[in-house]
C-alpha cells in the first residue's frame, strides 16, 4: 500500500500579483516543498485552459466575473482568464520542487467544461486518468495540499474520497478564495464525506 501527495494548481495566476491570485497563495511553497519527501509518489496538477474557455466571464457578453450561470453540467462560477496554456500564468511556481513530481495532470482543456477536481472534469464523468494511474500503483493514502482550499482541493478530495481513497487535507499547506462563504461549505462538505482536515 502506497501514499501520495497531491499538489493541486500551485500556479502563477493563482498567487500573489496572478489573475486569480489567492491571498497569500505563494506561501505554501517552501512547506509543500519539505513534505514532499514523506511521499511514494508526488503528483501536481495544473489548470491549463484554452484561450476563450466557456469559465472566463469574458466569453459570456455581459457578464462579470465572480457571476454565477447555469452550464449544461450544472453551475459555473466564472472566472477571470486564468492559466491560459502556454502563458506565463499558467505556469507552477517558480520554486515548487518540480524534480520530485512523478507525474503532472493537467486540467480543465476541454472549453467547454470546467475542471476543478484533479479526477474528472466537471461533468462528474470526464476522467483526467489520475485514478488509474493512482491504483497501478497501490496507492491508498493521499494528502492533499495547494490551491484553492474551496475550490480545486475541495472537488479534488471528495472525488478521492467518493473513489476509495483515504483523504487527508494539510489545510495549513492550501488557502482559500472565501467567495461568499465557499471555504466554510467547503469544510463541512469534506467533513461530511468523511474527509481528515489537519
Amino acid at each position: 500500500m502506497a501514499n501520495a501527495l497531491i499538489v493541486i494548481d500551485v500556479q502563477n495566476d493563482f498567487c500573489p500579483g496572478g489573475a486569480l491570485a489567492v491571498p497569500k497563495g505563494d506561501q505554501i511553497v517552501p512547506g509543500i516543498n519539505a513534505l514532499m519527501q514523506d511521499f511514494d509518489t508526488v503528483v501536481l496538477t495544473q489548470d491549463w485552459h484554452p484561450a476563450g474557455h466557456s469559465s472566463f466571464a469574458s466569453s459570456h457578453d455581459g457578464k462579470s466575473p465572480y457571476e454565477l450561470i447555469d452550464m449544461p453540467y450544472g453551475p459555473q462560477v466564472l472566472w477571470p482568464d486564468h492559466c491560459v496554456q502556454g502563458s506565463a500564468g499558467s505556469d507552477l511556481h517558480a520554486d515548487l520542487n518540480l524534480s520530485r513530481a512523478n507525474v503532472i495532470i493537467r486540467k480543465g482543456t476541454n472549453p467547454a467544461i470546467d475542471s476543478y477536481s484533479a479526477f474528472f472534469e466537471n461533468d462528474q464523468k470526464t476522467p483526467t486518468g489520475l485514478e488509474g494511474y493512482l491504483k497501478t500503483l497501490d496507492v491508498t493514502e493521499i494528502t492533499m495540499v495547494g490551491l484553492a482550499t474551496d475550490f480545486c482541493v475541495q472537488f479534488s478530495a471528495l472525488d478521492a474520497a467518493r473513489l476509495g481513497f483515504h483523504v487527508t487535507v494539510r489545510q495549513d499547506l492550501c488557502r482559500a478564495i472565501d467567495l461568499d462563504g465557499s471555504l466554510t461549505a467547503a469544510e463541512n462538505a469534506m467533513d461530511t464525506a468523511g474527509i481528515s482536515r489537519i
